[in-house]
């Protein structure tokens, strides 16, 4: 079979402590990308794999070993996997990229794929009016913040990462989110506004946790790629045609 496809996921939320369904997610992402390692010539992670993580230089988070090795197989048979991280997967260092082979992104970019121009983010921190998030991002991204919360015992670095987690959008219930239009989509602004000065065939972006793909002018297309705990979703790039996608659990 030919290595001719693309695969674009986010938000799967593994190890998510607001949800009692983990491991049974766990297992159908690894069926996942089982299934699109038959095909694929890259997959990209668009964020929020993981619903909290962060390394020591000699320890990493409990858990999420199906899910690593199958990632470390992938890439030792030669498939590339881009890992951008996410708000709740900022701090990624060196174990990630080392023991599973994935390349790292930390900052949105564009890349072609087939002739296409792809804008590839998380979808995070794109309003320049977010002045709070992106202060609390910068916080979280400075080195000062990272050697100091690196200065505690693990069992309660840890404990206080699921704390802070018990406190996302996934606290707060798990019914499935309905984007209201591009209009309210602050990735959908940003494209507008990038388009101005450069062409973008596909905006790709997750965070948002709901399924979009809406025409942004006659050539370029957005898609919010939903999420991993009501839609199951993804998308696919076969060199032509980009389709957002559900995962048929019964595969």
């Amino acid at each position: 079979m030919p290595k001719d496809k693309t695969y674009f996921i986010s938000d799967v939320h593994l190890g998510a402590p607001a949800l009692n369904n983990n491991r049974e997610r766990e297992r159908l992402f690894v069926q996942w990308l089982d299934n699109a390692a038959k095909d694929a010539a890259a997959i990209y992670l668009l964020g929020d794999i993981f619903d909290f993580w962060y390394e020591y230089k000699k320890v990493a988070p409990r858990g999420f070993v199906r899910t690593l090795g199958k990632i470390a197989e992938l890439t030792d048979k030669g498939i590339p996997v881009y890992f951008f991280t996410g708000n709740h997967d900022i701090w990624v260092y060196d174990y990630l990229p080392s023991e599973t082979g994935v390349t790292v992104c930390r900052e949105p970019f564009v890349t072609t794929i087939e002739g296409k121009k792809f804008f590839l983010g998380h979808g995070d921190g794109l309003d320049p009016k977010e002045k709070g998030y992106l202060a609390l991002k910068r916080f979280f991204t400075s080195k000062t913040a990272q050697f100091l919360y690196s200065r505690l015992h693990p069992n309660f670095a840890f404990w206080i990462g699921h704390k802070w987690a018990k406190h996302s959008r996934l606290a707060k219930g798990t019914e499935p989110e309905i984007s209201k239009g591009p209009d309210f989509e602050t990735c959908a602004a940003f494209a507008k506004q990038y388009l101005k000065k450069e062409h973008i065939d596909y905006f790709l972006f997750g965070h948002r946790h709901v399924m979009m793909d809406e025409q942004m002018n006659e050539k370029s297309r957005l898609l919010i790629l939903g999420e991993w705990i009501n839609y199951f979703s993804y998308a696919v790039f076969d060199g032509k045609e980009l389709k957002l996608k559900q995962y048929d659990k019964n595969l």
